[in-house]
């Protein structure tokens, strides 16, 4: 029997992060797949949506160019060519692990993984089972999407994340129901290509973990857009028999009908935590999750969880930098637990948004006394020279001690402005530092600190 340091379970972009940070730590590691290298991230999620994404942006700019003083007389799009493209750069990202696996002497096993007792993992392809055995086993086996009585999926007019990926047809009508991040990347993106899409949410706002603020501008920014919207709405039945699809909704106004050739349920995630051997060892579940201490460890010493299967945020930043910390401590390395308050969120339809920390409404509940700052990029002067001035930033800081308590933007780039945000609340870092940090002129950037000045009656630009 094969013996490793350290086994990982799933290579996402919690596994795989996990098993090179376990062989640079001097581990003799090895990860269990039983599809793609780079789990649902780099195969069905972050990477190809974004792929998706540009085509629809690039579209949107050639529907645009007379905005810009240019004049295209004919264009269209390849439905099937912009799908090609995302699955391309998917299996391109996935060599590209596969690639890292071998630069850093980790054993690649391929087939479907479950833990033993007694510090094993079983390996079964082709009908064959392999033993081996792992001084340490890490289970990183991620999740995948949820489905609820209302809405079975059938792969075809009901479907989930990986089909709505790889439609051999666009469809003409489009529902999305939940309003996530996956739900409205997909909303954008097909509505961009030229589907009539609607989303459902039931709640009374769409994007209902960012501030209230920015579900509004969404909202708003959507609705422009051609995008209907329906919150405070349930799916109560599909009748999926005839050549449309008939969405009973139960509204606050009674019962709707709408129709649709496909739907979207994009209503959350449901974990891979069945036929993996938790069971069979001991390892403790509550509510979908695997139980684990601040460093992965769970109630059976030598097995760790990270990642989607665990309590934190289901976003592949947050497995990765969880599989660092869980090595780095087996490696007995001394080291601080994730702050899971301090974990950016980024949606990436357009316009984008990204956020760190309390929202206005979090940070008034917690008792805090808070100066609040908000700066448009409509008056911002390379938001306006890029067409791109839709939006805003809005900074949360307390009163008392300047402490930045959140950050919430909204707008062209702003997925890639927020780091700013994360890497001064880690340092904590006061609203009057921000403010006399000088930012480049003309940037996007530039927004954060007007809306720091704004929060403290010191806007120069508004």
């Amino acid at each position: 029997m094969t013996e490793y340091d350290v086994i990982v379970l799933g290579s996402g972009p919690g596994g795989y992060v996990t098993a090179i940070r376990a062989s640079q730590l001097g581990f003799k590691t090895a990860i269990v797949e039983k599809e793609s290298l780079g789990g649902v991230c780099l195969n069905w999620g972050c990477i190809p949506t974004k792929a998706l994404l540009k085509s629809a942006q690039v579209f949107e700019y050639l529907k645009h160019a007379d905005d810009y003083g240019l004049i295209i007389k004919e264009y269209d799009k390849n439905f099937d060519a912009v799908i090609n493209r995302s699955r391309n750069v998917a299996k391109g990202m996935s060599k590209g692990v596969q690639f890292l696996m071998k630069k850093n002497k980790i054993d690649i096993i391929e087939g479907h993984g479950k833990i033993l007792p007694g510090k094993k993992v079983s390996v079964t392809k082709n009908k064959e089972t392999t033993e081996y055995k792992g001084q340490n086993i890490i289970i990183a086996t991620g999740a995948r999407s949820r489905e609820i009585q209302s809405l079975p999926q059938d792969g075809k007019k009901i479907i989930g994340y990986r089909e709505a990926m790889t439609l051999s047809k666009q469809p003409k009508k489009l529902v999305v129901v939940g309003s996530g991040a996956i739900g409205i990347e997909f909303a954008h993106f097909y509505n961009a290509m030229g589907t009539d899409v609607t989303i459902v949410e039931y709640l009374d706002r769409i994007v209902p973990v960012e501030d209230e603020e920015i579900s509004k501008q969404l909202e708003r920014s959507f609705t422009n857009s051609g995008i209907n919207i329906l919150t405070s709405t349930e799916v109560k039945s599909v009748d999926t028999k005839g050549k449309d699809i008939k969405v009973t909704l139960k509204t606050n106004k009674g019962e709707e009908i709408i129709t649709a050739d496909t739907i979207l349920s994009a209503v959350g995630i449901k974990t891979n935590i069945e036929n993996i051997g938790l069971e069979e060892v001991g390892i403790a579940t509550d509510q979908d999750k695997i139980l684990v201490n601040d460093f992965y460890q769970t109630n059976i010493p030598g097995y760790y969880a990270i990642g989607d299967v665990t309590k934190g945020q289901a976003l592949a930043h947050v497995a990765s930098a969880e599989g660092i910390l869980c090595v780095e401590k087996i490696a007995g390395h001394t080291i601080e637990p994730l702050d899971y308050g301090n974990i950016p969120g980024c949606t990436y339809c357009s316009p984008e948004v990204a956020s760190v920390g309390l929202t206005e409404s979090q940070a008034k509940e917690k008792g805090f006394e808070i100066k609040v700052g908000k700066f448009p990029f409509s008056a911002s002067g390379k938001a306006q020279a890029g067409g791109n001035s839709e939006g805003f930033v809005k900074v949360i800081f307390d009163s008392k001690y300047g402490e930045w308590l959140g950050c919430h933007m909204i707008g062209s780039g702003v997925t890639d402005m927020i780091a700013e945000a994360v890497l001064g609340r880690k340092l904590e870092t006061t609203g009057s530092e921000v403010l006399k940090t000088v930012h480049p002129h003309p940037t996007m950037s530039e927004a954060v600190m007007e809306a720091v000045a704004d929060a403290y009656d010191e806007v120069i630009h508004l």
